[in-house]
């Protein structure tokens, strides 16, 4: 399982494990089943419609074909529809932990997931998904072709971790926060914020706790009360922590 470098937005490199071939297959297996019930539910509704009901009997064969496209479309789109709603997962991806990531470090977006989609034809459609798990099994990053072209990859979820490479920090059942602006940050900042600071922290890098320091003040409002950065970092980590938690 080949180790995935991605730098963010914040210049912090992250490393990730791509997802197996195995993985992937697994993934695509179960969408696969997925689609397979929904086609299978559609048909026995429509012939039912069609051999006892009398709503299509008046149809000619194209309109009958269009309504067809019309209940099988949302299996044509159900990679795209799902990755889009699902910040890069879809069921079957959820199921085996498995998660489209943009590899410069921002959030794949609609026009990342339409290129990946686009290019299943090729990937998967061609010889039966050969190219994808050759393409998968060679590349550095375990990225088929529609990965390459979007700048995306697939990790897996599966990494042992411990509280030091997440977002959580121990706060006590007596805690009381301080900065209740920090809600307008999201997990992802967070995780960014907590990574970036401990590196720095260990270094001794105090300009890029200031900037670090500063880019929050920017976003989110707050204003350093403490007077110390680090502590001012700590506080909001576990601020966070706090407000989450209690939503």
């Amino acid at each position: 399982m080949s180790e995935l470098s991605i730098n963010t937005t914040q210049n912090v490199k992250i490393n990730f494990k791509a997802a197996s071939a195995g993985e992937r297959i697994g993934s695509y297996f179960i969408d696969l089943a997925v689609k397979i019930a929904y086609g299978i539910v559609i048909s026995l509704i429509f012939f039912y419609a069609l051999q006892l009901g009398k709503l299509l009997d008046s149809l000619d064969t194209w309109s009958r074909m269009s309504i067809l496209l019309f209940l099988y479309f949302p299996i044509i789109i159900y990679s795209i529809t799902l990755e889009s709603i699902f910040e890069g997962q879809t069921i079957g991806k959820k199921l085996v932990k498995i998660k489209v990531v943009k590899i410069d470090g921002y959030q794949a977006g609609f026009g990342d997931y339409l290129m990946r989609w686009f290019f299943r034809l090729v990937d998967i459609s061609i010889l039966s998904g050969i190219i994808a798990v050759v393409t998968v099994v060679s590349s550095k990053k375990g990225q088929r072709l529609g990965d390459m072209v979007a700048g995306t990859a697939v990790i897996t979820l599966k990494s042992t971790i411990n509280i030091s490479h997440t977002i959580l920090e121990e706060i006590g059942e007596a805690y009381v926060p301080t900065y209740p602006l920090v809600i307008k940050l999201s997990d992802n900042d967070m995780r960014i914020i907590k990574e970036t600071f401990q590196k720095a922290d260990s270094r001794n890098d105090y300009e890029t706790i200031h900037k670090l320091v500063s880019k929050i003040e920017t976003v989110s409002g707050i204003k350093n009360q403490s007077g110390n950065e680090r502590d001012f970092l700590r506080v909001i980590l576990k601020d966070y922590n706090f407000y989450t938690q209690n939503m």
